[in-house]
């Protein structure tokens, strides 16, 4: 993998730049549709081509418990299997482990778990979890570490940042002995809870292995919006300027304008898929439910300003009844609205960051959002 930084905002930290994995080029800032299961729910992957998504998340906890990872490789990788050619990011299956507060145990070596499905016990560990993720065909895999809830005590963060740290040198060493390095990048992530101090130190420890790109973790678990800011801006302030910064889990349309003014480049979140189907679509004067009954005599589309397949087609009036007698097509409209309209957000963020004028449309967006 390469990454180019291409230019810099002059009023503000954004950037823009190019990734070329194996899988095909990546023009930052990118949003990655979460693809939990090998899909993401209700579309095909023809349709979120033509949403113009560059890139999905596949999730490695729960592939490797269903179908297994032995069994997609053997189909030729996550690619092949889900019928999808353009890159794929898959993450560590540790975030999923550690919410399974009552399902797991943890030690120096990694940690022993018992599936939620079935119960049956598994073990992941810095070096299987690049092997999964190896037999999954990922372009860019996530190291394994622990991502730690708000609150936190201090003690508790500086514990688990040794641990995640310990967890990343282990993880790069093995990955380095592979042959295939540049077509299976491994990130690193930069824990720390929300304490300056601690962030600064993993950051610091995980750039001296020279990753090939580094993700922020460990926000977007409660914490206040400021809070979430302030540690962003400590790792993007460290973090290589010529190597991408992932912030995982961040999704909300101000939150993903917010951190690009910061300086991170990825970002993924079930939001924009998971309202969807729970009837919150989103525009660029603001999200809007639309099973509410305000919408049953609405002619117009979900929003003026889109081109997308449902806006093109079909009226608020026709979507609040599919939603309203339970019909598929209602969870699959709204989905492949609020994907086409992330992924025209961060074309057009990108846009601007080319024109030096960031700042200044962040500020116009966000106040036609009502979110300022």
């Amino acid at each position: 993998m390469e990454f180019t930084l291409e230019k810099k905002d002059n009023k503000s930290k954004a950037r823009c730049g190019r990734m070329q994995t194996y899988h095909g080029e990546i023009n930052t800032p990118v949003f990655m549709p979460v693809g939990t299961q090998g899909t993401v729910k209700t579309l095909s992957p023809r349709e979120l081509l033509e949403c113009g998504v560059q890139i999905l998340l596949g999730n490695t906890y729960h592939l490797y418990l269903r179908p297994g990872d032995s069994l997609i490789a053997s189909m030729g990788g996550l690619h092949t299997f889900m019928n999808w050619a353009a890159p794929i990011l898959t993450d560590s299956g540790g975030y999923q482990v550690f919410s399974l507060t009552e399902l797991r145990k943890l030690d120096e070596g990694g940690v022993t778990f018992r599936s939620h499905i079935d119960g049956s016990q598994h073990r992941l560990t810095p070096k299987s979890v690049i092997d999964i993720q190896y037999n999954l065909g990922s372009d860019i895999m996530m190291v394994l570490d622990e991502c730690t809830g708000y609150p936190c005590s201090y003690e508790t963060a500086k514990r688990s940042n040794k641990l995640t740290t310990k967890w990343a040198k282990e993880a790069h060493a093995y990955w380095e002995c592979k042959s295939d390095t540049q077509q299976h990048a491994l990130f690193a992530i930069v824990q720390g809870s929300v304490y300056d101090k601690l962030r600064i130190e993993s950051a610091n420890h995980l750039i001296d292995l020279n990753f090939p790109g580094y993700a922020i973790g460990g926000l977007a678990v409660g914490e206040p919006k400021d809070l979430r800011d302030q540690m962003t801006s400590i790792c993007t302030d460290l973090l290589p300027e010529s190597k991408p910064r992932y912030l995982m889990g961040i999704g909300t349309p101000q939150d993903i304008l917010d951190s690009i003014a910061l300086g991170v480049d990825m970002f993924d979140c079930v939001i924009p898929t998971r309202n969807a189907r729970n009837g919150t679509v989103y525009t660029w004067s603001g999200k809007i439910i639309i099973k509410s009954a305000r919408y049953t005599n609405e002619s117009g589309p979900i929003d003026e300003n889109c081109s997308c397949y449902a806006c093109r087609n079909f009226s608020r009036a026709y979507l609040r009844h599919l939603f309203n007698v339970n019909e598929i097509l209602g969870l699959r409209l709204a989905t492949l609205h609020n994907i086409h309209f992330y992924m025209l957000l961060v074309r057009e963020a990108r846009r601007k960051i080319l024109s030096n004028s960031y700042n200044t449309w962040k500020k116009e967006i966000l106040n036609k959002m009502n979110l300022n």
